[in-house]
């Protein structure tokens, strides 16, 4: 079903669906518990030139190193959005800002994957609002450069804790190469993120499985071959 958001007062919401709810249905499907519902906000905005830009800078560096044509892996990429964000079928003149992002994180997810180079002006150009930080922890890169990188922790580990039996969960952590992460300690940590203007992130337990950084085991988590720095 659909309907208008039409208040908000803290975590309760007013909605006008555009038909009569069927009660029937809904304690049907509830099936004697209490009913649950999945809210998906649609994004009115639209691409921007800047979105568009990023797109194609990115297609054309894909381009330059395999040598095909940027029509071929545009149709490529749109397909894998389509497939893994469940969109539809979308024009790049004049999608949502929400699926350019999906074509934007598509596309270095396979660039990354795949040891592509691409030019460091189109990283740096990206919107802070974009999931840099998933996605270079996914890909083991530098979130500042996209070199290759090792994860760096934003308090340091040590101190008498066994490295091999420490778990990320709880942990800040961010992907840094050699030279940032070494830029790092030589500045200091605060100084360092107030200049790079990056926040680490938190790992909870469904991050660290999805990214697989460590195994549950008791009280005991161990992290896997990943080297990393602290």
């Amino acid at each position: 079903m659909f309907g208008k958001l039409v208040g908000i007062q803290g975590n309760v919401l007013k909605i006008a669906l555009d038909e009569d709810l069927n009660t029937f249905k809904v304690n049907r499907y509830a099936n004697g518990k209490q009913p649950t519902v999945e809210l998906e906000i649609a994004d009115n905005r639209k691409i921007s030139p800047e979105q568009r830009k990023k797109i194609f800078a990115l297609i054309n560096d894909l381009c330059s190193y395999t040598g095909d044509v940027p029509d071929y892996w545009e149709s490529v990429f749109k397909y894998q959005v389509r497939e893994t964000f469940g969109v539809p079928e979308f024009s790049l003149s004049d999608c949502s800002v929400s699926v350019a992002n999906y074509m934007i994180l598509v596309i270095l997810n396979f660039l990354f994957e795949e040891d592509i180079p691409f030019k460091t002006k189109t990283w740096d150009s990206l919107p802070n609002e974009f999931p840099k930080q998933m996605l270079c922890l996914k890909n083991r890169r530098c979130v500042l450069c996209g070199k290759y990188a090792d994860i760096a922790h934003y308090h340091a580990v040590g101190s008498g804790r066994n490295r091999n039996k420490i778990s990320h969960v709880g942990n800040y952590i961010m992907t840094l190469c050699r030279e940032h992460h070494t830029e790092q300690h030589k500045m200091g940590v605060k100084s360092f993120f107030m200049k790079y203007h990056i926040k680490p992130i938190k790992v909870t337990e469904d991050i660290a499985k999805q990214l697989k950084l460590g195994v549950i085991s008791n009280d005991i988590r161990r992290i896997d071959s990943t080297k990393t720095i602290y």
